[in-house]
């Protein structure tokens, strides 16, 4: 099933490499009748992969705010398979619209996607001169280049700073501002990307100036984070016991929050120390983390350059209400 399409636009066919497609399908591992979640399931390679090891009573239902990404899979003609347009953070409104109370796996597989990055027309890359949109749902929201031309520079550096983790993002905030003064609009990946590499020093050899900046734009434009932070806590509450979450993520902001929301969950007891407690009556935990965070093998990290900053934590719901 999709919901909110109405006439797709054509997907565009890019190579598209599945990042710790092995490591991250095992960690779930899958019941053969289980239901399973795919909350970004982008060209659909972990879902193809889950659909190979579920039996014929087995469910899985699929995430997208790509219209790109729900128009491929399309592609997937299984009665077991259904996919969503939306962001993951409605997931529990989803299960519930489904009428699905619990499940036995959650994939999140964070960040964009190779078509996403080699489709200039969405502006995602300043390796193409294409329109500032960043979007990752097109069918609404503001644009990069809407949020560029009303920020105020304090705003411009705080999001540069805080997403991109930009120690120059004051100087790439004013030269922006100083253009916009100039009464030029800032309307093209090109442009921005010109205009940071007019203010960043050349100091880091092998890596763009506009790097952190269209990677701050990125996660800012897409509430990411807080998406992020939204979701987690609904997968908790719609795991079964012994049921598995499984976060790849790309960049350190996001494998801190997930970091730190499995380890609340596995040390719940936030008491002070040597606190007159018996063991047995401190809160037990809800969430175990399973081993420890899994990096792409040198292979792998050969044969698609792009999985190099990945990382997988997999956590296990506990029986604990």
């Amino acid at each position: 099933m999709s919901a909110g399409l109405s006439q797709p636009p054509a997907a565009t066919e890019f190579q598209h490499v599945t990042v710790l497609l092995d490591e991250a399908v095992e960690a779930l591992n899958i019941k053969p009748d289980g239901i399973y979640i795919d909350g970004t399931f982008g060209r659909g390679g972990h879902s193809r992969r889950i659909l190979q090891q579920l039996g014929p009573n087995g469910r899985l239902i699929a995430l997208d705010r790509d219209l790109a990404a729900v128009s491929a899979a399309s592609a997937i003609q299984d009665a077991r398979f259904s996919i969503v347009h939306h962001h993951f953070a409605a997931l529990g409104q989803v299960l519930a619209d489904l009428q699905i109370h619990q499940v036995h796996g959650v994939l999140l597989d964070l960040g964009i996607s190779s078509p996403q990055i080699d489709e200039g027309e969405r502006g995602f890359s300043f390796r193409f001169n294409g329109p500032l949109d960043m979007r990752m749902d097109q069918s609404r929201g503001q644009t990069a280049a809407d949020f560029i031309a009303a920020a105020t520079e304090q705003e411009l550096t705080g999001v540069i700073k805080e997403y991109g983790e930009e120690r120059f993002a004051k100087q790439i905030a004013r030269a922006i501002i100083a253009q916009r003064t100039g009464g030029v609009g800032i309307t093209t990946t090109g442009q921005l990307a010109k205009i940071v590499a007019s203010a960043v020093p050349k100091i880091e050899p092998g890596q763009d100036p506009a790097t952190r900046t269209f990677q701050a734009l990125r996660i800012f434009i897409n509430q990411e984070l807080e998406e992020l932070s939204l979701v987690l806590p609904q997968c908790l509450a719609a795991l079964a016991p012994q049921g598995r979450l499984a976060v790849i993520s790309f960049h350190s902001l996001e494998d801190r929050q997930v970091k730190r929301f499995v380890r609340a969950e596995q040390d719940r007891d936030d008491l002070p120390a040597n606190f007159p407690v018996r063991a047995k009556d401190l809160p037990q935990p809800r969430m175990l983390a399973v081993g420890r965070a899994i990096r792409p093998s040198a292979a792998e990290v050969k044969r698609n350059p792009r999985s190099r900053s990945a990382v997988l934590r997999v956590a296990e719901r506990t029986a604990v209400a």
